[in-house]
């Protein structure tokens, strides 16, 4: 067999081989009946969740840092009862 006929994808539970993970994925959830994950971030699919978190990890990790590393809104600094004063500031206990 040619090196690019080889075919890497293989089922873990019937060991038959498919040449693209596409193949792989199609296969166990009809012939299997396994159930697909897919990532949140760009909707690829995935057989298992570790793969699904390692693609996450991998290719979406920027968009990650940029979410934690975000800059908390100017009123976040402030103590929260500074900003329940602010808030509030406008009612009055008038009737």
């Amino acid at each position: 067999m040619g090196f690019f006929h080889r075919k890497k994808n293989k089922c873990e539970q019937c060991d038959e081989r498919f040449t693209t993970y596409d193949e792989l994925i199609h296969h166990a959830r009809h012939i299997h009946h396994h159930q697909i994950v897919k990532c949140t971030g760009c909707g690829k699919e995935f057989i298992y969740e570790k793969d699904r978190l390692h693609h996450a990890r991998k290719e979406h990790e920027k968009k990650m840092k940029e979410r934690s590393h975000k800059e908390p809104h100017h009123d976040e600094r402030r103590p929260p009862q500074d900003r329940v004063d602010k808030q509030t500031h406008h009612f009055s206990d008038d009737l």
